[in-house]
Formats: structure tokens, sequence, C-alpha cells
């Protein structure tokens, strides 16, 4: 039994890293910003799915004591706080049947997926410690084929489901095999976890947990902003041997192992930069990539709000709202235009009427990660506004990817240490790019418009309409900057 008393966030940071998990108890957890726009409450939208009129709702603070008691009396428990060996977790829903506790986990997204049981397994792990029998165990997720006609339709919203996925969203095992299978001993890992409170604070130990999908945000503490050089094996884009490289003495990209990397476009460039000096430039691909350019060129980015629960027609769950675009258009002569729309509420229809107005009609259109990004919302646009389709659809024929030449392999530059984002690559240009700008990344954007769309009260709205219009056309001008960049690389003019 551990001696203190920890929920299933601590358990997670603990799993991914003992030093992170000491070092946010010491100092403290970051503060919570909501990456997903949840205007509803999710809980309350899901009882009325399940049919729940009557039950025991908990709160935050509650003695697990009262969840206890509520057992014995209530036919749903939603919320419940529950604690066991000194472990906390709060239990979405329960409900009694002839069989004991049915148990339904409640996942705000559209479809279940257990890389990382933690939640699940801990949960159930507390629930049985606590002697309470669990009957089916089901996970209540968003359906992503409902659309919103009129008023939200619940029943429709969401799926009541028994099996995880994979990534293919095919069936991947029913919930309670494959949670049966992973269920470990927290008690282990509770007392594990009381170490590294008690001992001290581990020395660092770099690893793929360390950046993976977020940058862990203690890395520059724990190794330091320049512990690593530019060129160092570790920036080398998906290696699994990296690591295991920089141990045995290969500290450079140009000395990788050849027997042990994947041998991807991307480590070839990245290798071949070192080799070279620092920049790697393949002159015949970009100029093939490049010769496929028509002018004008017109830059374009887009700005948008992500929703769980669709808010307005035609949308549907986990779709986005287009608030914002920027583009910069580039004549043959060097001449060159600016312009940014900004809506502070929804109107699609505005939006995609400027659109159109505004994109020359003929040329090529430049995004950077256009495909995973600005034709996806073309396209989305397109499905909600089939009236526009057709011209909205033409616009992705046009659509080139300026992030292709980087993911290609096609240039590097060891000061972009394994990473090729548009940020990234304009902080090597001879420009002050983004460091002047009030908002410098993409979510501080979106924070930023839910004041607007919110109409929040004491916001001095204009300014943040002129700091989005900046973050937004800083985006634009930045793609002009780099494709300038990979002309000049080729040997050719802009």
């Amino acid at each position: 039994m551990s001696a203190r008393v920890y929920h299933i966030s601590d358990v997670t940071r603990w799993l991914r890293c003992p030093r992170m998990f000491r070092l946010d108890h010491d100092l403290g957890k970051a503060p919570y910003q909501q990456f997903l726009r949840m205007d509803e409450k999710i809980t309350d939208l899901a009882m009325e799915k399940l049919g729940i009129q009557s039950c025991f709702i908990g709160q935050r603070g509650d003695d697990p004591e009262k969840a206890m008691q509520a057992l014995e009396s209530e036919e749903w428990l939603v919320k419940a706080r529950f604690e066991y060996h000194g472990l906390r977790v709060k239990v979405p829903f329960l409900h009694r049947t002839e069989h004991g506790w049915d148990l339904y986990f409640l996942l705000v997204g559209l479809l279940p997926k257990a890389p990382d049981p933690t939640f699940y397994t801990a949960t159930l792990w507390v629930l049985e410690g606590c002697g309470i029998p669990v009957g089916r165990i089901s996970i209540i997720h968003l359906n992503g084929d409902y659309v919103r006609q009129g008023a939200l339709d619940t029943d429709a919203l969401f799926v009541i489901g028994d099996h995880f996925y994979n990534e293919r969203s095919h069936p991947a095992g029913e919930v309670e095999t494959v949670l049966r299978d992973q269920m470990r001993d927290y008690d282990a890992v509770l007392k594990d976890m009381d170490r590294t409170l008690q001992t001290p604070l581990a020395e660092p130990v770099r690893s793929g947990k360390c950046t993976g999908r977020v940058k862990c945000r203690f890395f520059d503490a724990c190794f330091g902003e320049d512990r690593e050089p530019d060129a160092s094996i570790v920036h080398l884009t998906g290696s699994r041997y990296r690591y295991d490289m920089r141990d045995e003495g290969r500290l450079y990209l140009r000395d990788a192992d050849p027997a042990r990397i994947e041998g991807t476009a991307q480590q070839y460039a990245e290798i071949m930069a070192d080799r070279m000096g620092g920049l790697y430039a393949d002159k015949a691909a970009l100029r093939s990539w490049l010769s496929d350019l028509e002018y004008p060129l017109t830059f374009i980015d887009f700005e948008w709000e992500r929703f769980a629960v669709p808010p307005y027609e035609g949308m549907r769950p986990y779709d986005v709202l287009l608030f914002e675009y920027a583009m910069d258009t580039v004549q043959k002569d060097g001449s060159r235009e600016h312009k940014v729309f900004l809506d502070v509420h929804d109107d699609r229809e505005a939006l995609v009427r400027s659109l159109l107005a505004d994109i020359p009609e003929q040329g090529s259109i430049i995004a950077y990660n256009a495909v995973g990004a600005e034709m996806i919302r073309i396209g989305e646009l397109a499905e909600q506004l089939p009236e526009y389709a057709g011209d909205l659809l033409a616009l992705n024929e046009r659509m080139k990817d300026l992030q292709q030449p980087f993911e290609n392999g096609m240039i590097y530059d060891i000061r972009m240490r394994g990473q090729w984002s548009l940020k990234t690559i304009m902080s090597l240009m001879d420009d002050p790019g983004y460091r002047e700008l009030d908002i410098r990344h993409g979510m501080d954007a979106v924070y930023q418009w839910r004041y607007l769309d919110r109409d929040a009260e004491d916001v001095d709205r204009e300014r943040i309409i002129e700091e989005l219009k900046a973050y937004c056309g800083m985006d634009s001008y930045a793609m002009t900057v780099v494709c300038r960049w990979l002309y000049e690389a080729a040997g050719l003019t802009m």
C-alpha cells in the first residue's frame, strides 16, 4: 500500500519518466491548456445517450467513502471517486445489473485505441480492489459518421462499443480481454513512485520518450538547450538506434553505422549535410520540383478551431472550423500582394466566397504541409458547402506542398536538428520572422480567437484581431522566404 495518494495522471507520468514525475511533483504541474474545443459538458450528453434519469454524481474532492455508500442505494453512479491502496480514480459510469456493476468508460474521441491502457487497467484495478464486482465493460465514444442536422442528436452522437481498434480502424480485441491481458501490479508501481519522491533526483537519461509526439516540458532543464550539437547523431530522423550509436561513441551524423540506419531519404540528407559542411542540397531534385510551380505563386495558410462536439450544421465530431486565412501572391516580375481574412464567429460561406475571390485563377497554390492540412480543410469545406464544392476542389488540383522537398530529403541544414517545421526553417533565414510577434504558435492563435468567438469581456478585441492577422500573415510570408531559399539552393532565381 502506498504511503501517499496518487491519481492516474501521476501513474502515467511516472511510467513515462520517473524524473519527469518527480519534477512535476516538486515544481508543480504545467497549467492545462485545452487543445480541443469543448463547449458542451460531454458527461451530460453521454448521460442522455445512456438514458440516465436518476443517479449519484461525484464531485471534485469527494471522500471515496461517499461513492462506496452510493453503491448501496443507487442504480447509476456518475464520476464517482474510488480509492484503493493509495490510487484514486474517477469512474465515468457504473450501472447496477443482476451480474454486478457494468462499467462504462467515456472517451472524447472517435475510436478507442489502447497502445497504453493505463487509465483503463488502473480504474479496473481500483474497483476490484474495493470489492466491486465488475460486469460488462464498454466504452462510450463519439460517432465519426454523425453529421449534425439541426438540433444535436445525442443518441446518434455517441457509440457504445466493447472493442479497441488498431491504427487502421479495425477491431483489435475486446475491451475486457485486452485489459485483463495487460493488467499490471499497481501496488508495485505505487511503491516505486513513493521511492522516487523519497530519494535524490535521478540523473537525466535521454531517450525517445523525451521528445516523442510531445516534447517534455523539462527537456531543456534536463539536457540544456545546447547540450547536443547540431550534427549530433541523436537528431537522426526516425532512427531506432541513434541513442545506442551515441553511447558507443558515434557522436555525429557522419558517424552513423550503415548497418543500423533505416536508409530513408531524410537520413541520407542529414548524414550528407554533416559530411558536406552543414548543408546538403540535391540540386537536380530541387530543380525538378520547382519546375512544376507556375506563376503567380500563391502561398496560403489557414488557422482553425477543432470541436469535439459539432456546434454547427453539417459538421461532424472533431471537425474543424476555419476562422482565418492569409495569402501572399508573388508574380513573375517579383511583385507581391498580401491578403488576410479573419472571421470572429462561424461564417464559413463568407470565408469561402472571399477565398475564391482572392486566389488568382491561375498559378500554383502553395502551403506548408498542404497534404496534411490545407487540402483536408478545403475538402471539408467542399463537403459542408456543396454549392461551392467544384470551385474548392479545383484549388486542391493546383496545390503544391512546400514541405515535400524537406520530407523527401532534397535539402537539409544541420541547424534544423532533425526538424523541418516552417518555423524551424524560417529561424535559419536572415529575417526576424516570428521573433517579433506577440502570437508565435498556432495554438496560441486558437486560444486568442476563443476570446473573440465567445464574446469574452475585458479583452482588447482590436488588439487580438491585429495579432491574429499578423501571425497568420507571417506564415504565408515565411513560405515565400523559404521558397526563395530553395530556388537559391537549386541555383535558380525565384
